[in-house]
C-alpha cells in the first residue's frame, strides 16, 4: 500500500530535472501563518524546507523561518517541562518505587528524546527522515495544466472533493489508489486529475513469522521511481475549512520479489516516455491508461528492514 516513501522533496531538483514550475499558491497556503488563530504546523519533509530556505522564493522561506522559530520555543519549554518531570520522578522513587513515578521516568524521557530529535532537525542536522513522508505529509506533486508542468504541493491521503472532512478519520487508506478500483471509488478522478510522485524508495508493513514489520523496498537500478497519482482538489461548503489539495499512489498487484517478501501491493512506476500521456489523459480511452499501468518500469525491487 506504500504507506511511507522517500521522495523527491526539493523543488530546485524537481525543476531541474522535470522543467516544471511551481504552483506558487499550493506552497504558500501550507506555510501561511494564520494571525490570530492556535498555530498548527502541517507535515512536510524537512528535506524541501531546506531546499526552500537555502533557494526561496523568498517569501516562503518567511514563512518557514517563523514556524521554525515558533516551534523551536514551542520544543524549548517541552524540554524543560519534562526534564523537571524526570528528575522530580527520580527524587520521588528514591523515597519510595511507585507505579506512577517510574512511568514519569519512563514517558518524560521519550519526550525529551523525542523533543530534542526535532529540535537538531530544526537546527540543520540530518535525519533519516528529512525525505520520508507518510498519510498526512505534504509532499510535490507534478501535474499538467494547460499544457505545462506544474508542482503542487499536496496531502499524502487523498479526500475525494465533495466528501465530509471527517472523511479522513473514517477511511484512512485512501493513500492507497487500487488499480482494480479506479473506476469505483477513484472514479471521479481516474482519467480526469492525474500526477506523478518522484521516489525513491517504499517501505510496507510486512507480517514476517507472526512479527509486524517495516521492510524498504528500493529499485536495483538505483534510479526514481515515477509513482502513477491521483489526486483533488476539496472545499469546503460551509466555508470553514482551507482549500485542500491531495491524493493518493495508484497501485497494482505486487511484482514477484515483493509478494515473496510478503507484501500484497506495488506503486505503478510509469515508464518516462508515457508521462505525457498520463499526465494529460484521454478520459474516453480508459484502456490507453491501461496500457500505461501494463508497460510500467520493472526493477528489481530489493528490501532489507527498516525503521
Amino acid at each position: 500500500m506504500c504507506y511511507s516513501a522517500q521522495v523527491q522533496a526539493e523543488y530546485s531538483k524537481f525543476r531541474r530535472e522535470t522543467g516544471a514550475d511551481m504552483d506558487l499558491d499550493s506552497y504558500i497556503r501550507i506555510f501561511w501563518w494564520q494571525e490570530g488563530k492556535d498555530p498548527r504546523r502541517e507535515k512536510v519533509p524537512r528535506a524541501l524546507e531546506r531546499d526552500i530556505l537555502e533557494h526561496g522564493p523568498a517569501e516562503l522561506a518567511d514563512l518557514i523561518r517563523r514556524w521554525d522559530a515558533w516551534e523551536t520555543d514551542k520544543l524549548t519549554q517541552e524540554l524543560f517541562a519534562q526534564r523537571r518531570r524526570v528528575a522530580d520522578a527520580q527524587r520521588a522513587l528514591q523515597a519510595k518505587d511507585t507505579k506512577k513515578a517510574r512511568e514519569d521516568v519512563r514517558i518524560g524521557t521519550n519526550k525529551v528524546e523525542a523533543a530534542q530529535r526535532r529540535l537538531d532537525v530544526l537546527k540543520g542536522l540530518p535525519s533519516d527522515q528529512d525525505h520520508r513522508i507518510y498519510p498526512g505529509t505534504y509532499c510535490p506533486v507534478l501535474v499538467s495544466e494547460g499544457g505545462e508542468l506544474v508542482v503542487k504541493l499536496m496531502r499524502y491521503q487523498c479526500r475525494p472533493a465533495g466528501k465530509p472532512a471527517f472523511y479522513d478519520r473514517k477511511f484512512p487508506g485512501t493513500y492507497n489508489a487500487r488499480r482494480d478500483n479506479l473506476e469505483g471509488f477513484w472514479g471521479d478522478l481516474f482519467g480526469r486529475q492525474h500526477g506523478v510522485m518522484i521516489a525513491y524508495r517504499f517501505y510496507e508493513h510486512v507480517e514476517v513469522d507472526g512479527e509486524n514489520k517495516i521492510l524498504e523496498f528500493v529499485p536495483r537500478t538505483g534510479e526514481p521511481m515515477l509513482v502513477a497519482c491521483v489526486w483533488s482538489r476539496w472545499s469546503d461548503p460551509q466555508g470553514a475549512e482551507p482549500e485542500l489539495l491531495s491524493f493518493a499512489a495508484v497501485t497494482d498487484d505486487p511484482e514477484p520479489e515483493v509478494a515473496a517478501a510478503g507484501h500484497d501491493r506495488t506503486i505503478i512506476n510509469i515508464k518516462p516516455e508515457h508521462m505525457d500521456a498520463w499526465l494529460n489523459p484521454d478520459r474516453a480511452s480508459t484502456e490507453a491508461l491501461y496500457a500505461i499501468f501494463d508497460d510500467k518500469q520493472r526493477p528489481y525491487y530489493e528490501h532489507r528492514d527498516a525503521a
